[in-house]
């Protein structure tokens, strides 16, 4: 299995790239240097039989990768040139993207910008109306100092989208890479330019896009959107099986309907139909399409129907793929008027039933004896059972989100805030419940006291930089963050002696939120801190993850809201990290 020991007893995983993949394997792994001949991974054990358990999965990684490297020779050969056209079509297209999000948006209502925006607007001497004027303003200020200093890195994420929808491949070393870069980044400038025009109210028309493929002459079916996402966003796991199983339910009613097609009376009918299916299934209803399902829930009225939530579920997984295909995937003509079907159309929910901690709770957990006498039980993963609950209530994040975080998510730049980056990774298992979940977080005070980047910087110095920070709810671990949840939830109610079952590990978020709106914190940052979906424009067509937040709402403002976060009543001074300081169930 390509299983060996380092110099220091330590297993490792290894297997030899075949070289002619040497060149693709690189650029699928994102690495520095132009060729990878051999794939390697720590496992983090001196073990033999551990070892053994962990390779296997390791090495079907492995082979994932050099399945991608292939295809990445076969399907999208890497190129060193564009054509004039294409690095005009690639800027047109960008140009008039960021005009048509801008119309989206304002026919989808503005909000009016909060007091707190005051100071800003007063900085910079601006006469906005809204927050999405305010946010106009700040892009094209920040973007006019790019291009004035020719800072390419700026417009970076907006250009390899671009390549991504017109199903293109450049090598970043190439001349052409950065001709095509500064034509983006001065029509990102035109657009901005143009838009903050629009605030003011000049009249300013939307061009059309400009054609990125070849398409039906209706525009691409609903399954062609499907698999098209599934391979833009190189999207595997529950997602990705929650979206096709969504799809399948709607196609099942319908047919395989062209996207630009779909009707609210279509989406109606798809709600309508699934309010009929039964919670519980057997026999034939197990494999039968959703017409026969809905039919026979119709004629049961007595039997128990799934939840509003999981008909919102897969109402959110077809609309996505819709959207993808009207922004992204160029399934719609240009000249078809085309409004998402699918929105206003969720069904109302049942409010959650978890709550947030109350101070009296959180003072148990964090005085009991993982945090104050350096228990490490086993069922919490090591020191997991120390950061998880500590990072969930100063950043909000979900469990898996935290679960699944390596050393490189955590930036402590020399003179800089420290963040946190949340994003996806689909070659290490890392997923997000949605795109507006890629974020950066800066690490509260609090966390920087108890230690929190020396333990980083433990793991880093004795693991490497690609290193998962809780190897326990890693992706790579069995059953990972979810055996950690189950693990917290006895924890709470046997030892914390928190008993309201209806208070979870999720209840950190909540209390999270809680906490930002006692700090008067912005809605607008803070469902970007928490990944909440928002109107902003500064959350739409190229402005997606966490450097463009940082971006979008500029480091200090985010550093100064997690700052303001704090909780009454609950007292930490006694938390503090030492390594190799704790003990295990066995001691």
């Amino acid at each position: 299995m390509g299983l060996i020991k380092n110099e220091h007893g330590v297993f490792h995983v290894r297997r030899k790239v075949p070289k002619a993949l040497e060149g693709a394997t690189a650029r699928v792994m994102g690495a520095a240097k132009e060729r990878v001949s051999w794939l390697k991974k720590s496992l983090a054990t001196k073990d033999a039989k551990q070892a053994k358990v962990l390779a296997a999965p390791v090495m079907m990684k492995f082979n994932r990768v050099l399945a991608q490297a292939a295809a990445l020779l076969v399907e999208h050969p890497v190129r060193t040139g564009l054509t004039e056209a294409e690095v005009r079509s690639m800027a047109d297209y960008h140009f008039a993207a960021v005009l048509a999000e801008d119309d989206r948006q304002r026919r989808a209502g503005l909000q009016p910008f909060t007091p707190e925006d005051q100071e800003t607007l007063e900085r910079f001497g601006m006469d906005a109306r809204s927050e999405h004027d305010l946010a106009i303003m700040e892009i094209a200020d920040n973007a006019e100092g790019a291009l004035a200093a020719t800072e390419l890195e700026y417009i970076k994420e907006e250009v390899e989208e671009l390549l991504d929808i017109f199903q293109l491949r450049l090598d970043e070393r190439s001349d052409d890479y950065r001709k095509l870069s500064l034509a983006v980044l001065r029509e990102h400038v035109r657009a901005y330019r143009a838009l903050r025009g629009r605030s003011r109210g000049e009249p300013v028309e939307t061009p059309s896009l400009p054609p990125t493929a070849s398409r039906t002459p209706s525009g691409g079916l609903l399954s062609a959107a499907y698999e098209g996402w599934k391979k833009a966003k190189n999207a595997a796991g529950r997602t990705a099986d929650e979206f096709e199983r969504a799809v399948a339910l709607f196609i099942q009613l319908h047919g395989d309907l062209p996207v630009a097609t779909i009707t609210r009376a279509h989406v109606r009918q798809f709600v309508e139909a699934m309010q009929e299916v039964p919670r519980r299934r057997s026999g034939n209803l197990l494999k039968a399409p959703l017409p026969q399902i809905a039919l026979y829930g119709r004629n049961h009225p007595e039997v128990p129907k799934i939840t509003a939530a999981t008909i919102n579920k897969n109402l959110s997984g077809v609309q996505a793929i819709a959207v993808w295909a009207w922004e992204k995937g160029g399934f719609i003509h240009d000249d078809v008027r085309w409004a998402d079907p699918f929105a206003k159309m969720r069904l109302d929910e049942e409010d959650s039933e978890r709550e947030p901690f109350t101070s009296a709770d959180l003072s148990m957990i964090f005085g009991s004896p993982v945090f104050l006498k350096g228990d490490r039980p086993q069922g919490g993963r090591d020191e997991a059972a120390f950061w998880l609950p500590l990072l969930a209530l100063f950043t909000g994040a979900r469990l898996a989100e935290l679960g699944q975080l390596s050393v490189d998510d955590v930036t402590a730049l020399e003179g800089a805030s420290p963040l946190i980056k949340f994003r996806r990774d689909s070659k290490r298992g890392k997923s997000l419940k949605s795109d507006n979940a890629a974020r950066a977080i800066p690490i509260h005070p609090e966390l920087q006291r108890m230690g929190f980047l020396g333990y980083v910087e433990s793991i880093r110095r004795t693991q490497g930089d690609d290193a998962w920070l809780f190897i326990g709810t890693s992706p790579e671990a069995p059953r990972g963050s979810a055996a950690y949840s189950k693990w917290f939830g006895r924890y709470l109610r046997d030892t914390c002696n928190v008993t309201d079952t209806n208070k979870v590990f999720h209840s950190f978020r909540h209390s999270f939120k809680d906490a930002l709106r006692a700090a008067e914190v912005p809605e607008d940052l803070g469902d970007a801190l928490t990944g909440h979906s928002n109107q902003s424009v500064g959350r739409s067509y190229g402005a997606k993850g966490a450097d463009a937040m940082v971006r979008r709402f500029t480091l200090p403002r985010m550093v100064a809201a997690i700052e303001r976060v704090t909780y009454s009543g609950l007292d930490l001074t006694a938390l503090k990290w030492i390594e190799s300081q704790h003990k295990t169930d066995a001691e």
